[in-house]
This record gives C-alpha cells, sequence and structure tokens, in this order.
C-alpha cells in the first residue's frame, strides 16, 4: 500500500529563496534539500550532521551553502506545519560495533580488500581487465592506488586481460583480472592454463542477467554453475562468494590468500545488487586481518643439483620460482605435466593421477578454511534456510521475522562455495527440510543433491531484482504446512 502526497516542490523552494539573490536555475537545484528535510521530519532524524555536510561541502561559495540549508529547513517545517502527514516513523538505531566507519560500495571494498591483501603479502598487484559493467568499478577504483604499488592495464579484449594476469602470476606478483558473466566465457581457456599452471590468480566474476548481453545492469546469481564446471576437461577451482557490500572487503581479501597460499587459481563471485548497493563498513585493522604466507622457490632448493617445479608442501602447493631465478629454469605450458619433474607428459597414468591430484588441491583447501556456522536460528529443527551471495540481507531479516513468530526455523549462508565447509553436511543433516534461495535456476540446489543427497528445495527469482522477506517468509510457512 502506497500512501501518495502531491507537493509543488520547485514552488515552494523558489519561495523560501526568493531573496537569496540566487538565480532561478542555482535555485531548482535545491529542491533535493527540501525533499530530504521533509524526509528527516518524518523519520525523526536531525539536520545537525547534513548541515555540517553542506557547509563543508560550499565552504568556498558560501550563499550556495546558505541556500541549501535554508531549503533543508524549509522542508523541515513544512512537515512540521502541514496538516498533510497523519503519522510519522522512527527507525530503531542499528546495533553495530564501536568503530570508524564509511559508507562503501561491494566494489569500492572488493577493491580495497586487494589493495590488503597485497600490502599484507608483500606482492605488487597487478590487474589485468577489460570494462564490463558491473565489474569496471574495480578497475577504476585500483587506478587511483599507484602509490601502493598497484598496476592496471586495460586491455583489448578480455582474453588479453587474463593473460596479462597470469604473465604477472608468473612474474611473482599478486595478480587479478575482473569481468561479469559474458566475459568470464572468453575467459575460459585461460583459467584453465591457469590451472594446469598451478598459479595463484583470482578471477572477480562481477554477475549480472544473462545469457549473452543480457541484463547488464541488474543483478543475478547465474554463474555459479559456469565458475564449477565451465571449462573444457577436469578443472576445478576455488570459489569464494561475498554476501553483503561490506563483506567484499573480507571476501576478497580471502580469495587472495587461498590464492596465493595454495598457488591456486580462486573465483571471487560477487553481483551487481552488492556490487552497487552500499552499507556501513568498519575500518578494519591491520592486526585483525589474517596473514598471507607467500614465498619464492631459491637457487638453493634443488633436489640431486636438480629443480622440481611441481614438486608439493603440505598444502599440495607446487613451488613458485621466478623467472630469471638463476638454477631455477623450468617449463610451464598447458600440456599435461609429469608430477613432481613438470616435464610434459602423455603417459596415461601420470594423466589419471594428474587430474585426481588437481582435485585434491582444491579439496585440501578445505582443511585451512573455517567451519559452516548458523547465521541465526536453532543448531537443528525443522527448515534451514541454506543462502549464498547477495541474498544474505533477505534471508537473514525472513529469518529473524520468522523466528519471531516462534517458527522453528534457522538461516546459514555459504561463502566457500568449492570447496564447501567440511562440516556442511552435518549442518544440513539437523534439519527436517533445506530451503535453498538464489536469483537463479536452481544452480546451489543442484550442488548440494548432487554432493550429499538431500532433497533440499529451491526457491529460484530471475527477474533481475533480490528477494523481498516476504517472498521467503511465504515459501517457509509453504514448506511447514506441506
Amino acid at each position: 500500500a502506497y500512501d501518495v502526497k502531491k507537493l509543488d516542490v520547485t514552488k515552494i523552494t523558489r519561495a523560501a529563496l526568493a531573496d537569496s539573490g540566487l538565480g532561478t536555475k542555482e535555485i531548482d537545484r535545491c529542491k533535493n534539500m527540501f525533499v530530504l528535510g521533509l524526509v528527516y521530519w518524518m523519520y525523526h532524524r536531525p539536520l545537525e550532521n547534513t548541515i555540517d555536510f553542506i557547509e563543508s561541502k560550499f565552504k568556498k561559495n558560501p550563499a550556495v551553502a546558505e541556500a541549501n540549508i535554508k531549503v533543508l529547513k524549509a522542508g523541515w517545517n513544512y512537515g512540521e506545519t502541514t496538516e498533510a502527514f497523519s503519522s510519522r516513523y522512527d527507525v530503531a538505531k542499528a546495533k553495530m560495533d564501536a568503530g570508524i566507519y564509511r559508507g562503501i560500495t561491494g566494489n569500492v571494498a572488493a577493491t580495497y580488500g586487494l589493495i590488503a591483501a597485497s600490502v599484507k603479502s608483500g606482492l605488487p598487484l597487478f590487474l589485468g581487465s577489460y570494462p564490463i559493467t558491473p565489474a569496471s568499478d574495480i578497475l577504476h577504483e585500483l587506478s587511483k592506488y599507484k602509490n601502493f604499488g598497484i598496476r592496471t592495464f586495460q586491455a583489448e579484449d578480455e582474453i588479453a586481460a587474463i593473460g596479462s594476469a597470469i604473465g604477472a602470476a608468473f612474474g611473482g606478483n599478486l595478480a587479478i583480472t575482473t569481468s561479469s558473466g559474458p566475459g568470464i566465457a572468453l575467459k575460459t581457456e585461460a583459467i584453465g592454463l591457469a590451472t594446469m599452471l598451478e598459479l595463484p590468480l583470482v578471477i572477480c566474476n562481477i554477475q549480472r542477467g544473462g545469457p549473452s548481453t543480457g541484463l547488464p545492469t541488474k543483478t543475478e546469481q547465474a554463474d555459479l554453475l559456469q565458475a564449477m564446471y565451465g571449462r573444457n576437461g577436469e578443472c576445478p577451482v576455488v570459489i569464494i562468494a561475498a554476501q553483503s557490500p561490506a563483506d567484499c572487503f573480507d571476501t576478497a581479501y580471502e580469495a587472495c590468500r587461498i590464492a596465493l597460499e595454495h598457488m591456486i587459481p580462486v573465483f571471487y563471485l560477487s553481483d551487481g545488487y552488492i556490487a552497487n548497493g552500499s552499507e556501513p563498513w568498519k575500518f578494519p585493522q591491520t592486526a585483525d586481518l589474517r596473514d598471507i604466507k607467500t614465498s619464492f622457490a631459491k637457487p638453493e632448493d634443488k633436489t640431486d643439483g636438480k629443480f622440481l617445479p611441481y614438486s608439493r608442501d603440505e598444502k599440495l602447493a607446487r613451488p613458485w620460482a621466478i623467472p630469471g631465478t638463476k638454477g631455477l629454469e623450468h617449463r610451464i605450458g598447458g600440456l599435461e605435466k609429469q608430477n613432481i619433474t613438470g616435464n610434459i607428459s602423455y603417459d596415461p597414468e601420470n594423466h589419471e593421477f594428474m587430474v585426481k591430484l588437481r582435485a585434491e588441491r582444491v579439496e585440501r583447501v578445505a582443511d585451512f578454511i573455517p567451519e559452516q556456522k548458523i547465521d541465526n536460528g536453532p543448531e537443528q529443527g525443522d527448515i534451514l534456510i541454506l543462502g549464498w551471495g547477495g541474498t544474505y540481507g533477505a534471508l537473514k531479516t525472513a529469518t529473524r521475522d520468522l523466528l519471531a513468530e516462534g517458527l522453528s526455523v534457522a538461516h546459514a549462508h555459504l561463502r566457500y562455495m568449492n570447496p564447501m565447509p567440511k562440516n556442511i553436511e552435518k549442518v544440513l543433516r539437523s534439519y527436517k527440510k533445506v530451503l535453498v534461495p538464489e536469483l537463479n535456476n536452481g544452480q546451489l540446489v543442484r550442488i548440494i543433491r548432487d554432493k550429499f543427497l538431500i532433497d533440499a528445495q529451491p526457491l529460484n527469482k530471475i527477474q533481475g531484482q533480490p528477494f523481498t522477506t516476504v517472498e521467503i517468509k511465504n515459501k517457509v510457512r509453504e514448506m511447514l504446512n506441506a
């Protein structure tokens, strides 16, 4: 239901600034401040912070500052004196930990996460990218931070972009490439190459509606299966997904950590909704960021006088040998490798061994990530709402409302999509039913059914828009009454 009020904002604004000395064009630019003042009155919000902002913003033009402040107050006073509005609203203060906050979008947060990983690891960051909506912000934002040793390269196409990033990884850099679904399709062969080379590479996919050009400015979660399986051959990669604009910082940082410590390509999944959405972000302390441990092979790292480029540590990661290091000359390329030596091999048994080894390298990451937790609700019960990515806000709110009704419902949100946390099956089997809401035609639900033989139920929406809490709550009630 909507309560529509008709206001002649232009007329009121002009009347308020009739003696300001400003021209009509400048006066009309102040209209938004009238509406903002009225909204502040309607929601019991103070004007002081906004007045301070206006004075700072227009300190070189005090006449404009005074006009905007006057119209802001006029909007407040209009709400206070008119009888057009029958009700006002109170919004409770958000529960936030103490600290310094700033508003941030998902793409900007991801940018800061990448920079933080570069600083924490001590490695220069290289971004090879080709502009595409809604991922271009990361390229634009990173290009501002050359003082951190950041190098950004806008390539002529998607293939050149990821090729340059792979080259940068080979040369000892924290290598990043960014795109959205159509561009990821073009990068597919090169992702397979990075997997064969066992080099650290972070592939950022900011998802949008598809297929083809699809809905460039609308959100969707339709690239999960593309990230899981969209390459020739058996080519598994690590996949992690951000859940909110602020969480993009932590998730991008974690993607870099896994890529560098495990010498492996990692998909960072976001989507248009959280990439362009904004929320308060608490400035992290450097000491609170997880260490990123990297090391390069040294000339003395040899066995019987030979450097073995595909030898392994406990994480099954191979040594990172920088080109030009004396004594560490070695061969790389897309042809199958002999384990340990890295020599080209067409041996049937070796190929099967290496295929399974590459899969095990991904699974081994599960030993170094947290177990899955329940975000809200009981540890066991009637229904578990299992989400991933940008659906977090709607699922969190819906679960809170359902719990307030006394229903046996819980919410868990996946960050680690591949490999999944080691306890995920135990979590899923702790509930009678599992609901998987997704902004696609049912991708995670297929993976859950395949891996765990659990009859998880889908709730799908493919309209370029996020879920509403009503949609989630109605589906949960339907399942409880079935």
